[in-house]
């Protein structure tokens, strides 16, 4: 089965192109054949890395070659794969949990025209995140970096009847190509400089044949990459307005796919990285702002799936940082992405179960007591809920956990920060369960509180049991040890206090944390409708306004564009066409004025060589008589 990995991307691939041109025939279990074809990558996925698992841990790494795919020159580049140990965790997730998010859609968008398509676009968004993490060229890579890219943009705005579905796929589309600019051109200086774009080579040559400042520009270009698609500060504007999408889409946005990419780049250029620390440095500035940024904007939203978008922000910052921690944090940047993969899943789906219970409606305001309308909602999300705070025992705790610990070990300000984003976490965590489930009943008049059906819930109970069972991949230190041969050895740094002390103090903030949130949401009754901007703190507007970063977009980008378009088309319009339409202009007078001579009679023509013989005649008799 190593030989045969590359499966895992055809099968949903050859589905999804299948799905889009079957015709409405195939309406009928078009649904059911994406679910299978991510299964069945599923399955072959799991049996490859229950084979890897087997090989001696210096072996464990699988690459081959489909076809040739460029070759010009000394350019050459191989339709290839690597199938090991990094790339083989995120065969799992994305497939598993992809499979999930199959299963529950079937439910979802029962009732959906145009559920067909839907489900190849699934599919064809599994294909690409596949393509991505098993590509062994940056090249091939950056091809699943596209197509998850142009999956996105069709998932967001599936409901394009909605204009802000239609202009939030754009929005996602023109964001995420600023960043795809960075990748490009790093991948052209890797050529450039190292004479070749193959992954294996690039991170085994960076440091002894490019310049640091080379290494320092390319880490800086996949560092743009990287923020576009993980919705990192200052790229981060289009995953909020993504929620115009429908749920699972959000969920496989979050949980499995696109936004991990960044993370996976990063970990994966583990090499350029390494050999450019002011790169590093980059990474962690950009984790510690937005892993902050995010936690902020997650405590102002009154709509659950903008809440918990802004808690995905959080949650990559963290892993982001602990990729820039180099090799103390590469392993917790990858044991966090995957038990993020497992509870955030959890909780979008869960909110998508609510919003199918609440006639579509995601304002928590108007939530309430859910607790017993939904319990098995309830339950679900509440697991999630604690894996994500990190509650001692779920998986949160250990992943998070552990890249507190790496973020003091390389700065006490870091780590501050890091333990201030958990306490933050788990302010705004509990400030969405008590909104939702916990709080009095705030349901509108037309609204009756329902359980989902089973196919939707039971993808909820398995996710919510990875929720919890996720942190045994740190026992013995498996992830580590299991990540060792693409990482390097993970370093562990002394602390001031024990691992065991610094999970108290951790756990201490989040009760901190916990406390706030329940005693404020707790102690007066939630209003049905949000407080103007004028009634709120700085901060609460803030937040709400996602930390104006539309607006800042807007005033450096957007408007100047704009002027600068205007101006561009002003100048072509009267300088570039005018010269030109003037130049045609004039000669088409000239023309004019040359033809009136020519009236086309014939005796005028006779009486113009009369005219002109006399003339003739009478110079020379001129010139004679003189």
């Amino acid at each position: 089965m190593l030989d045969l990995v590359w499966l895992v991307v055809v099968v949903p691939l050859v589905s999804g192109l299948g799905l889009l041109v079957w015709g409405k025939e195939g309406d009928r279990v078009g649904h059911l054949v994406g679910t299978v074809a991510s299964a069945v990558a599923f399955v072959i996925g799991l049996v490859a890395f229950v084979q890897l698992l087997g090989r001696p841990e210096d072996d464990r790494s699988v690459a081959g070659t489909l076809f040739t795919w460029i070759s010009s020159g000394p350019f050459h580049v191989d339709m290839a794969y690597r199938f090991d140990p990094l790339s083989a965790l995120f065969v799992l997730l994305v497939t598993g949990v992809g499979t999930l998010i199959h299963v529950y859609s079937i439910g979802y968008m029962a009732h959906d025209e145009r559920r067909r398509r839907f489900f190849a676009y699934l599919n064809l968004f599994v294909a690409a995140m596949l393509t991505l993490v098993l590509a062994d060229d940056y090249l091939v890579l950056f091809l699943g970096w596209e197509g998850v890219g142009l999956a996105s943009y069709l998932l967001i705005g599936f409901w394009q009847h909605k204009p802000s579905a239609a202009a939030a796929a754009k929005k996602a589309f023109v964001l995420n190509r600023v960043g795809d600019v960075g990748m490009a051109l790093a991948i052209m200086l890797m050529f450039a400089q190292l004479g070749t774009s193959s992954i294996q080579a690039v991170n085994a040559t960076v440091a002894g044949q490019a310049s640091e400042s080379v290494a320092t520009a390319l880490g800086l270009l996949l560092l743009l990459g990287a923020c576009g698609k993980s919705a990192q500060v200052p790229l981060q504007a289009w995953l909020l307005d993504a929620m115009e999408g429908p749920t699972p889409v959000s969920a496989l946005i979050h949980a499995a796919t696109m936004v991990t990419a960044g993370v996976y780049l990063v970990v994966r250029s583990n090499g350029i990285f390494d050999a450019a620390p002011v790169a590093q440095t980059a990474v962690v500035v950009v984790g510690l702002v937005t892993l902050l940024a995010g936690a902020g904007i997650g405590c102002t939203k009154d709509d659950i799936k903008k809440a918990l978008a802004g808690s995905t922000m959080s949650q990559i910052g963290y892993m982001m940082l602990a990729a820039g921690l180099g090799p103390a944090g590469y392993a917790f940047a990858i044991f966090h992405l995957v038990t993020h993969g497992f509870f955030k899943a959890n909780m979008f789906l869960g909110a998508g179960s609510v919003m199918h219970g609440m006639s579509d409606d995601v304002d928590m305001r108007h939530y309430g007591a859910l607790r017993r309308a939904m319990p098995v909602t309830f339950a679900t999300f509440g697991l999630g809920y604690l894996a994500i705070i990190g509650f001692p025992g779920f998986s949160g705790f250990f992943s998070k956990d552990r890249i507190i610990e790496a973020a003091f070990g390389e700065s006490f300000w870091v780590g501050l920060a890091a333990l201030l984003g958990a306490g933050v976490t788990a302010f705004y965590m509990t400030r969405l369960m008590v909104m939702t489930f916990t709080s009095p009943k705030r349901w509108l008049d037309d609204v009756h509180p329902h359980e989902s059906p089973r196919v939707m819930t039971v993808p909820l109970v398995v996710l919510a049991a990875l929720s919890v069972l996720g942190g045994v991949l740190v026992l013995g230190g498996w992830i580590e040890h299991w990540l060792e041969p693409v990482v390097g050895h993970t370093e562990h740094h002394e602390l001031a206090v024990p691992a065991w002390g610094m999970s108290i103090i951790v756990t201490a903030v989040v009760a901190v944390g916990v406390a706030l949130a329940w005693s404020t949401y707790t102690r007066s009754p939630i209003a049905g409708t949000a407080p103007a901007d004028a009634d709120v703190s700085v901060l609460t507007r803030a937040g709400r306004h996602e930390l104006y970063g539309n607006a800042v977009n807007d005033t450096l980008v957007v408007r100047p564009t704009r002027h600068l378009t205007r101006v561009l088309v002003f100048l072509d319009a009267r300088l570039v066409d005018g010269l030109v339409r003037g130049l045609a202009d004039r000669l088409g007078d000239t023309s004019q004025f040359l033809r009136t001579p020519q009236t086309g009679y014939v005796r005028s023509y006779a009486l113009s060589i009369l005219v002109g013989s006399l003339v003739v005649v009478l110079a020379l008799l001129a010139v004679t008589l003189a």
